[in-house]
């Protein structure tokens, strides 16, 4: 029987973090009709907003043609996160991997029964949390997951380096993976998106997808896999593209102006280290074509375009035409596609393959490069990794137990 979340439409949303992620997400649920707070540890990111509001608009490009567009003006603005989350039904984590202490410790200890915690995108947050509430002595009945990938491909429109109040959606996604930390609470989880706006698109498309432990999730991101090898082997293109060809510096898309066959080649062998880390560990990961990483878009199409009958992708943008499809960026190298994607989640899976002895020199080499472009070695450097995740001395039998809660 599926679990009755129905109370959960009746109650406030919190959303945390007033970056792209968060600000579509909070405009888009008060666009449906709900009371919304957002929360930012940043005064700068959300003054004025309460006079302004937020404007969604965008192509908002997926198969279904689902369109939410308006000026959205929330219920509450606030660096109190107490004050946003106190009798919130579900509370939204939009945030980067490298907030993470900064939301996650604070939210740990304010929890309270009933509440269900939506991570945009996991990059194992939810362990994380779970980790935290446990430290505070946080014993609240709640449900915490998240998804391998945000509800929109979306940026803040930027004028001369002022962050406007306006975000533009370029793709919905109609699917996302998720999960919960622990497995057991996974069906409610699942029916508690249902009363989230946010995700109408997926739940009104082709619907959420379980995934297998929130290990699975930091898998099915597919942002480290498409983000890291062509923003490091695309470096110079990027470098160049204002400083020699005269473009825009933030008009740069490594996904139109740096994919090319042979780093497409790379992203498929990236991806093949993946699949056999879970493998190892005894993990269901999302399965991949080879041909779906040769697009302008790689295998990000198929969130929001799809896939047809014969298990094929419906859209595919061809590496030797031009394309303005893919979103903007990285336009320098302190970039989160590199600065986010390689010392955490990259060094996440290099730490699983040493634990389940699965070699990783494509990974491996892309921590090495990155971090030779920031003249530290991110394999000593960065404090992310499975220690900080709490998992490092579990056996796999202890540590599947743990994520699955059996």
């Amino acid at each position: 029987m599926t679990k009755d979340m129905s109370y959960l439409g009746s109650m406030p949303i919190a959303v945390l973090g007033a970056g792209a992620v968060g600000m579509t997400c909070a405009a888009d649920c008060k666009l449906a009709g709900r009371e919304v707070r957002l929360y930012s540890r940043s005064l700068r990111s959300i003054k004025g907003l309460d006079r302004t509001g937020i404007l969604l608009d965008g192509i908002q490009r997926n198969l279904y043609g689902f369109e939410r567009s308006g000026k959205a003006h929330l219920d509450m603005y606030t660096n109190d996160m107490a004050e946003a989350v106190r009798g919130a039904g579900i509370i939204v984590v939009g945030i980067t991997a490298l907030s993470q202490d900064d939301y996650l410790k604070p939210l740990a200890g304010l929890l309270e029964d009933g509440q269900v915690v939506h991570v945009f995108t996991d990059n194992y947050s939810s362990i994380l949390l779970r980790k935290y509430m446990k430290e505070c002595g946080n014993d609240a009945r709640v449900v915490v997951g998240g998804w391998s990938s945000a509800p929109y491909g979306t940026r803040v429109e930027k004028v001369q380096g002022f962050w406007m109040p306006h975000v533009g959606a370029k793709y919905r996604a109609i699917t996302l993976r998720g999960a919960s930390m622990p497995m057991t609470d996974i069906e409610e989880f699942m029916e508690s998106s249902k009363y989230l706006p946010c995700m109408d698109a997926i739940t009104q498309g082709d619907g959420p997808v379980v995934g297998d432990t929130m290990l699975d999730i930091g898998f099915a991101n597919v942002n480290p896999v498409i983000h890291v090898p062509a923003s490091i082997l695309g470096v110079s293109s990027m470098e160049n593209w204002s400083d020699v060809y005269g473009n825009e510096p933030e008009s740069y898309s490594m996904y139109s102006h740096g994919l090319c066959h042979s780093i497409c080649e790379v992203q498929y062998q990236f991806y093949g280290e993946e699949c056999k880390i879970a493998d190892a560990i005894g993990i269901e990961i999302p399965r991949y074509r080879y041909e779906m990483f040769f697009s302008r878009r790689s295998v990000l199409t198929q969130e929001y375009m799809g896939l047809d009958e014969d298990g094929k992708d419906n859209v595919v943008f061809p590496l030797n035409r031009p394309c303005d499809e893919g979103n903007t960026g990285p336009n320098n190298i302190n970039h989160r596609y590199i600065t986010e994607d390689i010392p955490i989640n990259c060094k996440i899976y290099h730490e699983l393959g040493v634990k389940f002895g699965v070699r990783t020199p494509i990974i491996d080499s892309m921590i090495v490069l990155g971090g030779a472009m920031h003249k530290t070695d991110w394999f000593e450097t960065s404090p992310y990794g499975l220690e900080r995740l709490g998992i490092a001395n579990m056996s796999k039998e202890e540590l599947l137990e743990y994520l699955r809660g059996e």
